[in-house]
């Protein structure tokens, strides 16, 4: 695909409108400079790509992402701002995910540490592998990050116990706290993403991509400003073709045809 044909640190495959996108960064799928600036430029692709309506995000092997290479900590404090440099494209990095206008879905194949958490929690719908589990490591290593993004998913007494103390969250406790949608054996946590991301690609587009749109900008809002923002949605989306092809289809009775216009 135009602008992401050489990949180091990822691989991608399309199927049915959903985009696999694969973690493959021996041994242990870790986030460094080159992943950051990979992942930020498949999304905006995809997030482009007309024929993509669904992205599914999972790692190579038996680790989703062992989280940041912090081999590459001790060159930032020799670089004059270079941790500045380094902050902007990690925020960067899972911002691509939670501004990309088509719904991400993380499947969890195993370890989700540190940024690896975060990375899945920056997701739209999580699906987890019974074997998987998540943690915040921070206090582990003398640094800090990550508690807005685990405050999203967590409840609050949950998110200071996985911050304050790096326990593992196994895939069944993340089912039971509603953190994840899914828990299923690791072998069948990839097609359970995709059987939801094939979901998503045969609804309407444009209305999927106006419902990820309203998430992001309706979190944060009042009840009645956030509703208000929704409608005009509805009235933006109802001069489009594919509204109006999934309305005849309704009237005809027959499946429609989408072209996400």
């Amino acid at each position: 695909m135009k602008g992401i044909e050489t990949l180091e640190r990822f691989r991608i495959e399309i199927t049915d409108h959903v985009a696999t996108l694969t973690i493959s960064a021996p041994p242990v799928n870790s986030q460094d400079r080159k992943f950051r600036e990979e992942i930020i430029r498949i999304f905006d692709v995809l997030g482009a790509e007309i024929d993509v309506r669904a992205i599914v995000l999972t790692g190579d092997g038996k680790i989703f992402s062992a989280g940041a290479d912090l081999s590459e900590r001790p060159a930032l404090l020799q670089e004059p701002g270079g941790y500045s440099r380094h902050n902007r494209l990690v925020r960067a990095s899972f911002d691509c995910v939670m501004e990309c206008p088509k719904p991400v879905i993380a499947a969890v194949n195993g370890a989700a540490i540190g940024a690896g958490c975060v990375l899945a929690l920056v997701s739209d719908i999580l699906v987890i592998a019974e074997e998987a589990y998540m943690s915040m490591t921070e206090v582990d290593y003398g640094l800090a990050g990550g508690v807005r993004h685990v405050l999203r998913s967590f409840s609050p007494s949950d998110a200071r116990l996985m911050i304050y103390t790096a326990r593992r969250m196994s895939g069944a406790e993340l089912y039971r706290m509603n953190v994840a949608s899914v828990c299923v054996p690791r072998e069948r946590v990839v097609a359970e993403a995709q059987a939801i991301g094939k979901a998503i690609a045969e609804k309407v587009p444009l209305a999927v991509v106006a419902a990820k749109r309203s998430f992001g900008l309706t979190e944060e809002l009042p009840l009645r400003d956030g509703y208000r923002y929704e409608q005009s949605q509805t009235a933006a989306l109802a001069e489009t073709e594919d509204t109006k092809e999934a309305l005849a289809a309704f009237r005809e009775k027959r499946k429609p045809v989408f072209k996400g216009r």
